[in-house]
């Protein structure tokens, strides 16, 4: 697990504990010299990704092994790193070392993740097996056995059941509870956190976001039915909902389990002039009941559902919608389905008990519960682009971001959708948009004869 660190003004810098002041620099022969971290560590090291990775790896102690034209450098800053993966052999020994400083990188992050990515097992739960032996060697060579390290203030274990409403609530607040400022540094203006929809080369991001949203409300019908009532589910900060009363006159509904969002989300509201024809809530989807909507959107929230929960949502919003009712569910995917479980990165320090699913499952299910599919789309490569600008945004306003939510947390984040735009690039993340609608006991769909976005 890694970040990047840069001499660049207002760009991402190291932390943690400093290398030695006095370099030990490796030989001429490309070996480390004798007793340095580098030298111990280097068994290991060739264990987890080989010896033709084109990354260079440096101790704390200034010893080094790798190329000296790298694509990057990985620091290993401090002994501790050692001991964290000792006791947590793999991805989470990594991400905590990572998140409490004791490792970062320079260089160019989305090459240097790709490179150890293909360098590295599939699984790494399969490294602790090939290298604990030979780092607890190295560890008692360099002074690095001892207990365990408490792991960083970042890392959420949330208590209760899976996906229980308690639960899910803990969860949500940890990610999206972070800051509204911080996320506006992130996002931009348009403050929408969900795949964007680039319509041309120069499209800005901004941009991108309305057309994603257009094109959300197009699949709905919202845009040739003034006046449709809409329920949006994880409103966030109540983009999609602005969108569709100031562009196509709808009447919206929006709920949220995140607390700092729809607190922004409603001033958002007002400050447009919209809160005669928006109502936010700090509400779960499992508590609506006795309302009917024409439309409904789920923009980046299916995340958060999971395979156990899925069955209920859909039949939740099916009940929700009057007939030829439609649902738009915007959704990260991936093949075979993946639980981003307690000993991964991501589930420990982004999305607790986050489920990505394989869209062919979130399509049956969608039709059992009653659902009707008329159309499937990717929008796989739009996502990578967006990860690219969100990154650029949090790297052009690095120092104010750390300012608000402190170094650990800025790099968690910009650790994880660098590592996700490498994911939709090399196709093993998707995102799919499903339209699904609520046929009229006639057989009656209400569909337009042919698609036309």
């Amino acid at each position: 697990m890694v970040t990047t660190v840069s001499n660049k003004a207002g760009r991402p810098t190291g932390h943690g504990p400093n290398p030695a002041d006095s370099s030990e620099e490796s030989p001429p022969s490309g070996r480390p010299p004798p007793g340095s971290a580098a030298a111990a560590l280097a068994p290991a090291l060739t264990a987890m990704v080989g010896t033709a990775v084109p990354v260079r790896f440096e101790f704390w102690d200034g010893s080094a092994v790798g190329p000296a034209d790298a694509i990057g450098t990985l620091r290993i800053r401090s002994v501790d790193a050692l001991r964290r993966i000792l006791w947590s052999p793999g991805e989470l020994g990594l991400s905590r070392a990572f998140v409490a400083g004791e490792i970062t990188a320079e260089g160019d992050l989305f090459a240097l993740l790709r490179v150890l990515r293909d360098a590295s097992p599939r699984h790494l739960s399969a490294i602790g097996l090939r290298t604990v032996p030979t780092m607890v060697r190295a560890a008692h060579a360099l002074g690095a056995l001892g207990p365990p390290l408490p792991p960083p203030a970042e890392e959420c274990r949330p208590k209760g059941r899976l996906h229980s409403p308690s639960r899910d609530a803990t969860v949500i607040s940890h990610h999206y509870d972070v800051g509204n400022e911080f996320y506006r540094l992130v996002l931009g203006s348009s403050m929408t956190y969900s795949c964007a929809r680039f319509v041309g080369e120069e499209t800005t991001l901004e941009e991108a976001q309305e057309a994603k949203h257009e094109l959300i409300c197009a699949k709905l019908g919202i845009t040739v039915t003034p006046g449709a009532r809409l329920l949006d589910v994880g409103c966030g900060w109540g983009s999609m909902a602005i969108h569709a009363v100031r562009h196509h006159g709808a009447q919206v509904v929006g709920v949220a389990l995140s607390r700092a969002q729809v607190d922004e989300a409603r001033r958002r509201v007002a400050e447009a002039g919209l809160g005669g024809r928006i109502e936010i809530r700090y509400q779960d989807y499992r508590d609506l009941h006795g309302e009917t909507f024409d439309v409904i959107s789920s923009i980046g929230m299916f995340e958060h559902v999971g395979a156990a929960r899925m069955a209920a949502y859909f039949e939740t919003l099916h009940g929700l919608l009057a007939p030829t009712g439609r649902l738009l569910n915007h959704a990260i995917s991936k093949p075979g389905g993946s639980f981003l479980g307690r000993r991964t990165f991501v589930g420990r320090y982004v999305f607790p008990d986050g489920e990505l699913l394989d869209v062919a499952e979130v399509i049956r299910a969608m039709q059992r519960a009653g659902f009707e599919v008329r159309d499937v789309e990717s929008l796989r490569e739009h996502y990578s682009r967006t990860l690219h600008a969100w990154v650029a945004n949090l790297e052009d306003h690095w120092d104010e971001a750390v300012s608000l939510v402190g170094r650990p947390r800025a790099d968690i984040w910009r650790l994880y959708m660098a590592a996700s735009a490498n994911g939709f690039d090399s196709g093993d993340l998707a995102i799919h948009q499903v339209l699904g609608i609520v046929p009229a006991a006639n057989g009656t769909s209400g569909m337009p004869p042919t698609r036309t976005v």
